[in-house]
C-alpha cells in the first residue's frame, strides 16, 4: 500500500499539471495589447469618417489616440509578458491599415502629393508580393521589420500627423513640419525599399550557396 500511494504521488503531480496547464495558456484575443490593437482597427472607419467631413480637429485627436494605442500595445507586452503570435501579426497590420488608409484619404482631399502615396502603395504592395513568394517557395515567415522600415512607418506618423494638424493650425512650425516628414517619407520608403531587397537577395542566395557546397562535400 505505501508503494501504490507513492507511485500514484508520484504520477499525480506532472498529471494534474497537464489537466490545469491548458487553463493557465492566455487567450490571445483577451490579452491588453491585442485589445488594444484591435481598438486602434476599430478607430480606422471613424477616424476616415471624421477626416473626409472635415472634422479636422475630431480627425487629429482619433489619430493621436490610435498612436498612444500604438506605443502602449507593445509596451504592455513586454512589462505583462503577454506577446503572441496573433500580436506579432496583428500590429502591422493594423498600422499599415490606418496609415493606408489615412493616405489614399489625404491624396483624395488633395492634402497629399499623389507622388507621395503611389511611392508607399507601391514598396509595400512589392514587399507583399515578395513575401508571399517566399513563403510559398520556401516556407520563410520571418519578415522582420529593418531600422529604415521603422523609420519609414516614424516618417509617415508625423507626416499623416502635421498634414491633419496644417488643417487646424497654419503656424509656419506645422508647415515645415509637414513639408520635411513628406520629404523623408519619399527618401525612406525608396531607403527601405532597397534595404528590403538586399536583404531578400542574401536570403535567398545564401541557402543556394550552403546547398551547393554541401553537395559537393557529399559528392
Amino acid at each position: 500500500m505505501p508503494m501504490r500511494r507513492g507511485i500514484c504521488r508520484r504520477f499525480d503531480g506532472p498529471i494534474a499539471q497537464m489537466k490545469h496547464e491548458p487553463s493557465r495558456q492566455l487567450n490571445p484575443l483577451r490579452t491588453m495589447p491585442n485589445l488594444l490593437t484591435i481598438g486602434r482597427i476599430c478607430l480606422a472607419p471613424f477616424l476616415v469618417s471624421a477626416v473626409l467631413e472635415g472634422k479636422f480637429v475630431t480627425g487629429f485627436v482619433l489619430f493621436m489616440a490610435a498612436g498612444i494605442t500604438d506605443a502602449l500595445d507593445g509596451m504592455l507586452a513586454r512589462i505583462l509578458k503577454q506577446r503572441t503570435i496573433l500580436g506579432q501579426y496583428l500590429d502591422p497590420v493594423a498600422d499599415k491599415l490606418l496609415l493606408s488608409t489615412l493616405f489614399l484619404v489625404l491624396t483624395h482631399m488633395n492634402l497629399i502629393p499623389i507622388r507621395v502615396t503611389a511611392l508607399v502603395f507601391g514598396r509595400d504592395l512589392g514587399i507583399l508580393v515578395v513575401a508571399a513568394i517566399l513563403y510559398s517557395a520556401a516556407g520563410r515567415r520571418d519578415f522582420k521589420p529593418s531600422i529604415f522600415g521603422k523609420a519609414n512607418t516614424l516618417a509617415q506618423l508625423t507626416a499623416v500627423s502635421s498634414v491633419l494638424l496644417y488643417q487646424i493650425d497654419h503656424a509656419a512650425w506645422v508647415g515645415l513640419l509637414k513639408k520635411w516628414s513628406l520629404y523623408a517619407t519619399i527618401a525612406l520608403t525608396i531607403a527601405s525599399g532597397l534595404h528590403y531587397a538586399w536583404l531578400i537577395s542574401r536570403r535567398t542566395t545564401t541557402p543556394m550557396a550552403n546547398s551547393a557546397s554541401g553537395g559537393g562535400a557529399a559528392a
